[in-house]
């Protein structure tokens, strides 16, 4: 996985993943945030490839995934006879990735106590597997990667503040496909294409009112969402034009993006650039310039709110 190799015409998803190309060639430890669904592995497979690190492993870890009575053992690894059923020695996935990339997908999962010990590591390079008595040095570049509110966690204590810190030094944070319109229509086409080839059936498209519906969905469920329906539609309409009735009732039903709270244009029309810097500084004279807190209210990623300041001048 490159970087050339996620699509999009996204000026606010370019301008994220020239970041990330850049944060690449350095060593430092990276926080990749994003809605489920969003693309995150995929970006920390292609900072992987264009990073100095690029022949070695990449280690990918679910946290969410981790039995929990195992998860210390899985991780750090284990002596033999460290416990009951370590028959053999055990290298663990963190010294796996030697040399490597560590990438922990779902960090907002990992228990305290592992965050603790993941944080030792992190500031000294060390671990200690279970059953040893003096730690093993290990060279490994971590990513992790949440869909959660990491700072409104570590608030309450949910996570530890001190790894949050740590990992947040460099933050990554993936737009969601609502906020990167232009690439609906650019992913469709090419999801629809890739599972056609993929299941040797002829090509579907989607016709001018299907496309414009799709514009206007809210897209909970990010890329995957818009990359499941496109497999569902390449098999049961494979080589059709894919009107609006033909896409399924679970999207035709649902609600518009922001239907809730609908915006009346007055009959004198409106300044759009003016409304929107003027909303940008009620957001940040209201979270006392807070941007992650501010993005929030807006509804939209800390990435995109940059990308509005900037245009702005804010």
């Amino acid at each position: 996985m490159q970087f050339d190799d996620i699509l999009t015409r996204s000026p606010l998803m370019e301008a994220v993943l020239r970041s990330a190309h850049l944060i690449a060639q350095t060593d430092a430890s990276v926080l990749i945030t994003g809605e489920s669904g969003t693309g995150k592995e995929l970006v920390a497979r292609a900072m992987h490839a264009t990073s100095p690190r690029c022949k070695q492993a990449f280690i990918t870890v679910n946290c969410a995934a981790l039995p929990e009575t195992l998860a210390e053992s899985l991780l750090f690894g284990h002596r033999k006879g460290a416990f009951t059923g370590a028959d053999s020695q055990h290298l663990g996935l963190i010294g796996a990735a030697e040399g490597g990339t560590l990438f922990l997908d779902e960090i907002g999962e990992l228990p305290l106590t592992l965050q603790a010990k993941l944080l030792r590591f992190l500031e000294s390079g060390e671990i200690l597997p279970l059953g040893e008595t003096q730690p093993k040095r290990l060279n490994v570049r971590v990513f992790a990667a949440t869909h959660r509110d990491l700072y409104a966690l570590a608030q309450t204590g949910a996570f530890r503040q001190d790894l949050f810190y740590r990992l947040n030094i460099i933050p990554v944070e993936l737009p969601a496909l609502r906020e990167r319109k232009e690439d609906i229509e650019l992913l469709g086409k090419h999801f629809l294409t890739q599972f056609a080839a993929q299941h040797k059936l002829p090509v579907a498209s989607l016709a001018k009112e299907a496309r414009q519906h799709l514009l206007r969905h809210a897209w909970k469920g990010n890329v995957r969402e818009l990359r499941n329906l496109c497999e569902r539609l390449s098999i049961l309409l494979a080589g059709r034009d894919i009107g609006l009735t033909n896409l399924p009732l679970e999207i035709r039903s649902a609600a518009p993006q922001f239907s809730a709270a609908p915006f009346s244009l007055p009959e004198t029309g409106i300044n759009l650039e003016d409304l929107e810097r003027d909303l940008l500084n009620q957001a940040l004279e209201r979270t006392q310039n807070n941007k992650t807190h501010a993005a929030r209210l807006l509804g939209i990623s800390r990435d995109a709110l940059n990308y509005r300041l900037k245009k702005q001048a804010v």
